[in-house]
Order: structure tokens, then sequence, then C-alpha cells
């Protein structure tokens, strides 16, 4: 038996990405007869046509929908396989970075880390991106090189993960607001107004189970998204925000914050990446910046 064409595996992972042979001819810098072959060699190879005419375009068989994640995880890691392991020289070094980050991460410390890589590696740039859920399907795609957040149960299994620093929800209200004087017992906490932070929409969260240990309960006002939106809210009215205090440090400025009249446990803010990063030098230069500056 002949030995299988392994450069053939590169070319089938960009055909079923893109989905288009003059797409995944451009990306691979092939004419589209180049690619036409390849895709005919490829199809004698598998015994499977892989991508079939549907209208104007091509839609994946079920042997290719099926190859397609396995076909990628085997680009990659022969593309770690092959990487240099040396550190690279920073200065010279030029890549962008995808950052998926929950709301205040940016804010509080963007600017840090982003100054750090300026001083090390000024060719290298950082694209956040917002964090609407905890899926993890973009670390494994690797559309997203690193993650924060507090990991939770929708978390890949496979992922690393580090902690960065430890975190607690806090009170806090405009300067002048009638809890900036005296003590703030929990229920005068619990008589105002106000507001909920779910980026799902739920009326109901950790601070309302923390006041029913006290048989008291809340007057949610409003529900916002982030917490930047219910700390702008706070400041414009008499409402009272509950936030994370080491994500909202920056935000937070001018205005009254407070402990919490009553328990609620701290939680653990970490970086997440896929594990085929795991020994990338460059990677790993990044996670470490990341982790002094949320050290600092």
């Amino acid at each position: 038996m002949s030995t299988p064409d392994f450069n053939l595996l590169v070319t089938l992972d960009v055909l079923l990405a893109e989905g288009s042979v003059a797409r995944a001819a451009k990306r691979l810098r092939l004419s589209p007869s180049a690619m036409s072959r390849a895709l005919a060699r490829l199809r004698e190879t598998t015994g499977d046509p892989l991508l079939v005419r549907a209208g104007r375009g091509l839609v994946a068989t079920p042997r290719a929908l099926e190859l397609r994640e396995r076909v990628s995880q085997l680009v990659q890691d022969a593309e770690a396989v092959l990487r240099p392991a040396e550190q690279p020289d920073l200065k010279q070094l030029v890549r962008t970075f995808t950052l998926r980050t929950s709301e205040g991460f940016v804010e509080n410390f963007g600017a840090p880390l982003i100054a750090r890589l300026a001083e090390q590696a000024p060719g290298v740039r950082l694209r956040f991106m917002h964090k609407p859920d905890k899926d993890s399907t973009s670390l494994r795609d690797g559309t997203v090189d690193l993650e924060t957040g507090v990991v939770g149960k929708a978390a890949g299994p496979e992922l690393r993960t580090q902690g960065l620093f430890r975190d607690r929800f806090i009170g806090v209200v405009r300067e002048g607001h009638p809890l900036s004087q005296g003590e703030i017992t929990p229920e005068r906490f619990a008589a105002g107004g106000h507001i909920s932070v779910s980026r799902r929409g739920l009326d109901k969260g950790p601070v309302d189970e923390g006041l029913a240990t006290l048989q008291l309960e809340r007057q949610i006002v409003t529900i916002v998204a982030g917490f930047s939106t219910a700390l702008a809210l706070a400041r414009a009215s008499d409402l009272i925000a509950t936030v994370p205090e080491r994500h909202t440090e920056s935000l937070r400025a001018g205005m009254h914050s407070f402990a919490l009249p009553f328990s609620m446990p701290e939680f653990t803010v970490a970086m997440l990446w896929h594990p085929r990063l795991d020994a990338d030098p460059v990677h790993r230069w990044l996670r470490g910046c990341v982790r002094e500056v949320c050290g600092q």
C-alpha cells in the first residue's frame, strides 16, 4: 500500500473551512485549476465526493462534515510539531492575539496590558472580543487565543486554566446617596432600588440568594447586561449597583463603594486557553504578561 500524501491534509482542511474551490485556491496561493486537481485527488483518496454542487455553491457531504474537525486538529498538531520551540525575538515579532474577555476586564486591565506588550513587543497587537457567554468553541477552533473569566461548568474539560486574582461583589452608589452615610445594614441595603446585572436577563441572582438567607428581598428596578452599564445608571440616579470589586475599579472613580452587609462567596477570575497553545513560547509570554498586569 502506497504512503498517502500528507500535504493533502492541509488542502482538505482549507477546502472544508472555505467550502469553495476558488477561495481555497486563493488562501493557498494556488490556481483554481490546481485546486480542482487537488480536490479530485482527495476524492480518489477518501472515496467520497467531499464537496458537491448545490446551486451556485458547494456543500459538504456527511463524510466531509465528519472529517472537518479531525482534519483541522491534525493540521494544527502538525504545525505545532514543526514550529520552532525557541523564544523568538520579541522586538521583531509581528502577531495579533485575540482575547475574549468579560465586561470590565478591558476597562480595568486593558491599558496597562497594551502598554506592557508595546514595551516588550511593539509589533504585537491585541484584538479584544466581547464575551456574551461561557461557550469555549472559539478557543477550540482557534478564533480566540486567550479568554478570561470565572471558570464554569460550560468550559471544555480539555482547556488549560490558571487563576489571575480573587474578586468579590461590592455595593456602589453615587456620591451623596443616602447609603454613602451611616451604617449599611442588610435592611437598608434591601430597601433601596436596585440594578440587577444578568447577561441572560434573569431577574434573580447570587445577591438575591444572599438576601434570602436573611429573609430579605430587594426591589429590582431594572436589569442590564453588563457592569459598566449598571455603574453608569447608578452614577446618574439613586439606584444601587452590585459589581465585582477588582473588575470595576477604574469605572467606580467618584462613586461610593461599600462592602455588602451579608455574606457572598468570593470567586476566582482565571485565564483559559487551548492546550495546543500551551507550549507556544509567544503565547506563554502573553500569558505571563496578563498574569503580571492582573497581579499588580
